[in-house]
């Protein structure tokens, strides 16, 4: 007897201490993709700060900076393209032809700063027009366009760089303008550094705020779908790859002027570099997902890493080594965890507590309230076939019957026979518990919607949807997911049952599965319209009522299979006890009867 106690209870503390239901709770988070590259770079920079000379000096972070602000560019251009389910291997050639225009313009042609940007991003925007042609007008393959085009552009440079090489060289600007660029700084911070924040701030409210971001997510994400739903696919596409060149483009114009030369392998190899940026930074090689904050931490990532390798005097084929198996390691980590992660969800979200079930009370005949009995054979029967997911039951002052449907319509019953009926309101979601206050009004709990009140004229309003937060909670549980029962306490007080936090309606059986404290008792103001949590860790609270004491009220906990008693007024404010345990079976509602006793089904 004592080895099974002594197991028991270490299936008991196992199921209590090990937190499977938080790692899911985790996994939900939108943040947990941007976590990666996050912990990624801290390991980077916790890792090599202490070896790499100067890396946590000022010089080292202003000249970091300057480097963000060109490499940056290419990353936000680079991911905007993955997003939309492309990919860009030309970056580098760009960048190197970018650079040479800027050049020409600016130290051999005496342009202006004005008129080499314009000239520079004009070169950018048909190199990336090219490729949006070809991509998505005449629907070639993005990998293999692009590394065509690289060869294309690339070729074109090495044309034209030996005719201008010395000229640039014995040259400089005139122009401050562009000098102030690459040089100049606004505070501590470098003004080319200002410039692509400013840049990655618009790109992020662009992707995740209008309707072109989301036109890009969709074609990213699905294109056929995407071209059912209307989206212009081809224009999309094409203007994907030429903002990309754009972003390029402004990023070998910041270098050239922080430069102000450039050698025969300008931009070789960067496109290795932007690559492994972005899928390190969770920007999907699938399209239809990422962030700018992660490309950005991607792109910070393969910056220090870059710097650290010449600090310490790391060859170049070494350094692209090591790149090409941070790349190989991304992109592998990508895919396993696009195609894994909702079954690590599935496995981890919903965890079981071990829960004795209590002793069953004997129900043989004779012995006492819990014996069988056919009390309910002569009931009557309303709305059969015309009602679906009933729930709860209420009288008016004048013995019209209401209930809700899972259709999310509240139905009245007129007396005598109850089997005339209308539809009083549509509120929709799925009406469960209900109430009349003094002014006769129903208040009803919607399952998914939250604490609702429906006059007598048919007007609907919504009384509450939110809580208050829970501060160690993981989730937001502050948006009620399936509110239950309620009843009215004598100043109007609405105080009302969560039944779980955790899952929805259609969910609900999961939340039997778990027999977790996931349930809380809300409490409503209607003079002060506030909202808040009374009393929470509940196993599925369900049915709830006022007592007789007008003190306290009655509440169902169904998976524990008890009803227990909370104090909100009185010497015992705030407490609670239990009144019965160990039922036999699940309450649900409970109610007061006629005679001032409670009862529940």
């Amino acid at each position: 007897m004592s080895e099974m106690s002594f197991s028991t209870d270490i299936v008991r503390w196992r199921y209590k201490l090990l937190p499977d239901h938080v790692i899911g709770e985790v996994l939900t988070k939108k943040w947990v993709d941007s976590a990666i590259p996050f912990l990624a770079l801290a390991l980077l920079v916790f890792g090599l700060g202490p070896f790499v000379p100067h890396f946590f000096e000022w010089t080292t972070l202003g000249n970091l900076a300057r480097q963000f602000a060109e490499f940056g560019l290419i990353v936000l251009g680079l991911t905007i393209v993955m997003m939309s389910g492309g990919i860009d291997l030309s970056v580098g050639s760009v960048f190197a032809l970018s650079v040479l225009m800027s050049l020409i313009g600016m130290n051999v042609e005496g342009w202006s700063a004005g008129t080499g940007l314009i000239a520079t991003l004009a070169v950018g925007a048909s190199c990336g027009a090219l490729n949006g042609l070809l991509v998505g007008y005449v629907r070639m393959r993005a990998f293999l366009t692009t590394l065509v085009t690289l060869i294309i552009f690339r070729s074109l440079f090495e044309i034209v760089f030996p005719e201008f090489s010395t000229a640039i060289v014995t040259n400089m600007s005139d122009s401050a303008a562009f000098e102030y660029l690459g040089t100049a700084n606004i505070g501590l911070a470098p003004v080319s550094f200002l410039i692509t924040a400013a840049i990655a701030i618009g790109v992020h409210v662009v992707l995740s705020r209008t309707r072109y971001g989301w036109h890009l997510l969709a074609v990213g994400g699905a294109r056929r779908s995407a071209y059912n739903a209307g989206i212009n696919v081809r224009w999309t596409i094409f203007s994907a790859y030429v903002c990309c060149s754009t972003l390029v483009a402004l990023s070998g114009f910041l270098f050239a002027s922080r430069i102000g030369s450039a050698a025969s392998d300008v931009g070789a190899g960067l496109e290795l570099q932007a690559l492994t940026a972005t899928v390190l930074g969770g920007i999907s090689l699938g399209g239809g997902r990422g962030t700018v904050s992660k490309a950005i931490m991607g792109a910070v990532f393969v910056l220090l890493l870059s710097n650290s390798f010449l600090a310490l005097a790391i060859s170049g084929p070494g350094a692209d080594l090591v790149l090409g198996l941070i790349l190989v390691a991304a992109v592998f980590l990508d895919v396993r965890w696009v195609k894994n992660r909702h079954k690590l969800l599935r496995s981890v979200y919903i965890s079981p507590a071990y829960a004795r079930m209590p002793d069953p009370i004997p129900t043989d005949l004779g012995a006492g309230a819990m014996a069988p009995n056919d009390r309910l054979r002569d009931v009557g029967v309303i709305g059969l076939g015309i009602l679906e997911g009933a729930e709860d039951v209420i009288f008016d002052r004048h013995d019209n019957l209401y209930t809700g449907s899972r259709h999310g319509d509240i139905a009245r019953w007129l007396p005598p026979d109850y089997q005339r009926w209308e539809v009083l309101a549509h509120i929709g979601g799925s009406p469960l518990g209900m109430a009349l206050d003094r002014q006769g009004h129903l208040n009803i709990c919607v399952a998914g919607m939250g604490l609702y009140q429906v006059e007598m004229n048919g007007t609907v309003r919504r009384l509450t949807a939110e809580t208050n937060r829970s501060l160690l909670s993981i989730i937001d549980d502050s948006n009620m997911k399936l509110a239950d029962d309620l009843d009215i306490a004598p100043d109007g007080t609405i105080y009302f049952s969560e039944a779980t936090t955790r899952f929805e309606m259609h969910d609900w059986y999961s939340d039997a599965l778990e027999s977790r404290g996931n349930g809380r008792i809300i409490r409503y103001d209607p003079k002060t319209r506030r909202t808040r949590t009374v009393l929470k860790n509940l196993v599925f609270p369900n049915g709830i009522c006022m007592s007789y004491d007008n003190e306290s009220l009655l509440f169902a906990e169904s998976w524990a299979c008890r009803i227990s008693r909370y104090y909100f007024d009185g010497p015992k404010k705030g407490e609670v006890e239990v009144v019965i345990p160990n039922l036999p079976g699940y309450p649900d509602n409970i109610n007061r009867a006629s005679d001032g006793c409670s009862g529940w089904p």
